[in-house]
């Protein structure tokens, strides 16, 4: 049977993953700059806060009939999120936004096999190609000297156990998404907690409250918003989108990460511009599919 590939078009769902990824990798930056002002957790606090407040706006209506299905969803889903962003906020305090951007990369791999172990369905072939390519990719943007180097200090260590529950909220959003839940309600309910455990993890932390500046006020707001519309896409796209192709997508976070850089100021070496094709190479390679044309009954082959 003679064998081809398919290369499908995106849909909707995974163009707007592809939108709120640009719109993720600009935070490394901001975030970054708002360590200088500002406490990991108190910052995470506030930032998912704003997005709760927004998203309650948004669905006010929707929250009338909230059920116990949706706040647990929701709350197992913000848990991830308070875990993942605030570990990463905490590693971005001691380390450069570029070596974040490598560590954190290490989600990429981990969710084909946590979805494998979630949904005993494993992945196709193409699915772990690609994700392999953009790892590889990754790995080049974040430069041979960052992989040698890197020394697994306290921030590195922070990064790395946040790739954990990162990979878990893509897991939990595409199961929670399959029972039918309320987006609306979940997105709320997520966004709520994952504000309301960063200022509880504030005095666990010693963290206080920091002076006033605008710096984080401006980060935490604009962030607060972009965190709304990023959790409400994912949550509506991961319905029909596999955990392991959004992952792929997802992975080309550093990639507008250093986009952002380049505008302010940094210059990309060439192998990390090498990385970012590999990368989007790999986003190509997870839309593959090895397709088997059947030989029609009277196709005689043989002479």
């Amino acid at each position: 049977m003679p064998t081809r590939l398919r290369l499908l078009r995106f849909r909707p769902q995974e163009a707007a993953l592809v939108a709120i990824t640009a719109v993720w990798g600009s935070t490394f930056l901001l975030v970054h700059w708002a360590m200088e002002h500002s406490g990991p957790w108190f910052f995470i606090g506030i930032r998912f806060l704003v997005a709760g407040l927004i998203s309650v706006i948004i669905f006010r209506r929707s929250l009338r009939g909230m059920r116990w299905s949706d706040v647990g969803a929701g709350a197992a889903i913000g848990l991830m999120i308070h875990l993942g962003y605030g570990l990463q906020t905490v590693g971005l305090q001691t380390i450069e936004s570029s070596t974040s951007g490598f560590i954190t990369a290490m989600y990429v791999p981990l969710v084909p096999f946590a979805q494998w172990a979630v949904f005993r369905k494993r992945p196709p072939a193409m699915a772990f190609v690609g994700a392999g390519l953009a790892f590889l990719g990754l790995l080049l943007i974040a430069g041979p000297e960052a992989i040698v180097t890197l020394s697994l200090g306290a921030g590195e260590v922070a990064t790395l156990i946040a790739t954990l529950p990162i990979a878990a909220e893509i897991i939990l959003i595409s199961v929670f998404a399959a029972r039918g839940v309320d987006l609306g309600r979940v997105t709320v309910v997520q966004l709520l907690t994952a504000g309301v455990l960063g200022i509880l993890t504030m005095p666990l932390a010693q963290e206080s409250v920091p002076a006033f500046s605008w710096v984080w006020v401006g980060a935490a707001v604009g962030l607060g918003a972009a965190s709304c519309v990023i959790q409400l896409t994912m949550n509506w796209a991961q319905k029909s989108v596999s955990p392991t192709r959004a992952t792929i997508i997802y992975s080309a976070e550093p990639v507008w990460a250093g986009v952002v850089g380049r505008i302010a100021g940094e210059r990309l070496p060439l192998t990390a511009l090498i990385g970012g094709g590999l990368v989007v190479l790999g986003i190509l390679a997870s839309e593959l599919r090895i397709v088997r044309r059947r030989a029609a009954p009277n196709d005689d082959r043989t002479s």
